[in-house]
């Protein structure tokens, strides 16, 4: 997708929300400790002002990331997808291994993957292989581990 971030209207509103925080909340926090440390004195002994000024330049870099994440993002709501009988993105997909563990994925996007819930990011090699699957498709995976095979048993979009 290249320089494209497809991301769901609630992917987009955590980073928005996190954005809005940083910027909002802990941005002049740390402000207001740095500007009350440097009143104090001696700057390269005080670890208050160090500190704070640390943290603030981690804060900016974040908003940065944040805001071209967010400029660079496409909305796509899952629901709309016109296919809903193939894995695209969005879609929730039940997989089953050689042993039949059943596994449930969903395709978000890569701002807004958590492996440990579910979520597989778009660009991941999991995501990669279930891209234009159906039900009853056979998709390989290489994994760090090796390849696994899965066969996708179930497609949904919520």
């Amino acid at each position: 997708m290249g320089a494209d971030n497809p991301i769901t209207p609630a992917g987009l509103s955590a980073l928005k929300a996190r954005y809005d925080h940083l910027l909002g909340t802990e941005r002049p926090a740390i402000v207001e400790i740095v500007s009350w440390a440097a009143g104090n004195g001696d700057r390269s002994e005080n670890g208050d002002y160090l500190y704070g000024r640390k943290r603030m330049r981690e804060i900016d870099r974040e908003l940065a990331h944040l805001a071209r994440r967010m400029k660079a993002a496409r909305v796509v709501v899952p629901a709309d997808q016109p296919d809903k009988d193939r894995a695209f993105f969005g879609a929730t997909v039940t997989l089953a291994d050689e042993d039949d563990v059943h596994r449930t994925v969903t395709l978000v996007g890569d701002d807004e993957q958590d492996a440990g819930a579910g979520r597989i990011g778009w660009s991941s090699p999991m995501a990669r292989a279930l891209r234009g699957a159906s039900v009853g498709d056979l998709r390989t995976v290489r994994l760090p581990g090796g390849e696994k095979a899965w066969e996708v048993v179930g497609i949904a979009y919520d």
